[in-house]
């Protein structure tokens, strides 16, 4: 994506954090499912459309320093207000992944590369609270092979995949891979810049969701 384009995307996200109003300035366009053949394929339309008709969207976060912040000491815990606004998500039965790099060598599959995140952030985390891992489910999506590391587009592909029918944003502090997911058709917001909230609120997602 150009720097231009991106500039209006940008531009188009801090009006929508302005007014009600200017959601109707909202130009990215909401991402699609892609169902499966036969019996699956028509299942997966379904309940496409009926999320679609009621309003979706899935929030994919990076995980580094966007939800999660690793000290001097290597001791790894929430960055500020992160576990406030999972909370509120939660709350607002809004869903939430993560799309981040590991090492393809920890596993064989997703769910083996999210067990061994969740042990190596574990073993160092600090806090009272522990991470929400189980608001994150099965929408753990890593690297299969180290080609698929962001920001190659695979892991975001990948998620658009299941989206069915959601709209899906995407929140992570570097702009190179907020350009990247906004190409593919999310809505994506850069967190940690001055002068506007940390994370996406979630009232904007709730309009994202119905097609705002």
């Amino acid at each position: 994506m150009n720097r231009p384009a991106f500039r209006g995307i940008f531009r188009t996200s801090i009006a929508l954090l302005g007014a009600a109003a200017a959601s109707a300035a909202m130009t990215t366009a909401a991402s699609a499912a892609v169902p499966a053949e036969g019996a699956h394929g028509a299942a997966a339309g379904i309940q496409a459309d009926a999320d679609a008709e009621r309003g979706c969207a899935v929030v994919y976060f990076d995980l580094g320093e966007t939800l999660v912040h690793t000290a001097e000491d290597s001791t790894t815990g929430y960055m500020p207000g992160a576990a406030a606004y999972l909370r509120e998500l939660r709350e607002r039965n809004i869903e939430v992944g993560l799309i981040t790099n590991v090492p393809s060598s920890w596993g064989e599959t997703d769910a083996e590369r999210a067990a061994a995140l969740k042990k190596e952030v574990d073993s160092t985390w600090k806090g009272s609270a522990p991470f929400a891992w189980e608001d994150f489910g099965d929408r753990i999506l890593t690297p299969r092979t180290e080609a698929e590391r962001k920001p190659a587009p695979a892991l975001w592909e990948r998620a658009k995949e299941n989206a069915n029918g959601c709209r899906l944003v995407y929140e992570a502090e570097t702009a190179e891979e907020t350009e990247v997911a906004a190409s593919l058709g999310y809505f994506a917001y850069q967190t940690g810049l001055p002068s506007r909230p940390a994370y996406l609120p979630a009232r904007v997602i709730e309009l994202l969701a119905h097609g705002s």
